[in-house]
């Protein structure tokens, strides 16, 4: 019998800062109405560009992997409000992506088969001094508070963005409870996972990828692989790339 082929899955990373009005006002004739009244209701006016950057992202890049041109491309959302294709346009096996941004970055993970869950933070934002306590596992806590303290705020981020990652992947999203599973972090090795007992998930389900895309920021991939080894490919596009 054959071995199973490992999954692909390709992360696209932009950059989101000083994005230039014109070419987001090309993105956003990619949107529809209600994307559109998404994008308005942010105040600031960065925010507003960053979805739409986000928006064009995954329409543009989609339309890398299918014959849909981005304009065309629809999605529907679960009951936890996670974004998925219409069955029609996702295909067999079904395209699967996942999207994250932060201050400076938006992020794009795509995937034929595999679930993925991804998340990417910038590191310089400040972390509260008990968020690890309220949202960590024991054990994360633990193993974060052995460490020097000054090497603490960033692997704050190494557990942070791969909870999140996960959560994702599993489309729940804070639905589900972030200290019921805990993460290991290991050197020169994907981290891994494990579950409290009466968890609703298995061992061994998940895989686990981690980059630096910059200096700055931190990017975490979730990916449903029970067997065959994942390969992540980082690739960067300049904003130019999403502008229809």
């Amino acid at each position: 019998m054959p071995s199973e082929a490992a999954p692909e899955v390709d992360v696209w990373v932009v950059a989101a800062s000083a994005l230039d009005p014109a070419d987001v006002a090309r993105m956003a004739t990619l949107l529809t109405p209600e994307e559109t009244a998404r994008g308005a209701r942010f105040v600031r006016g960065a925010d507003r560009d960053a979805f739409v950057l986000t928006r064009a992202l995954v329409r543009t890049t989609l339309s890398r992997y299918g014959s849909t041109a981005p304009a065309d491309w629809r999605f529907v959302t679960n009951r936890y409000d996670c974004p998925f294709l219409v069955d029609a346009q996702a295909g067999a096996p079904p395209l699967q992506f996942n999207v994250s941004h932060t201050a400076g970055l938006v992020a794009l993970a795509v995937a034929r088969g595999p679930r993925v869950g991804l998340d990417v933070e910038s590191v310089a934002r400040p972390v509260l001094e008990a968020v690890p306590e309220r949202h960590f596992a024991p054990d994360e806590v633990r193993a974060l508070r052995a460490l020097p303290a000054a090497h603490q705020p960033r692997v704050f981020f190494d557990y942070w963005t791969l909870k999140e990652a996960y959560i994702k992947a599993r489309g729940m999203g804070l639905a589900l409870p972030l200290d019921g599973f805990a993460f290991t972090l290991h050197d020169g090795a994907p981290p891994t996972i494990r579950f409290a007992d009466g968890f609703d998930d298995l061992d061994g389900r998940w895989q686990f990828r981690q980059a630096w895309p910059t200096p700055t920021h931190r990017l975490a991939l979730a990916v449903e692989s029970p067997s065959a080894e994942v390969r992540m490919a980082l690739r960067h596009l300049p904003v130019a790339a999403v502008v229809p």
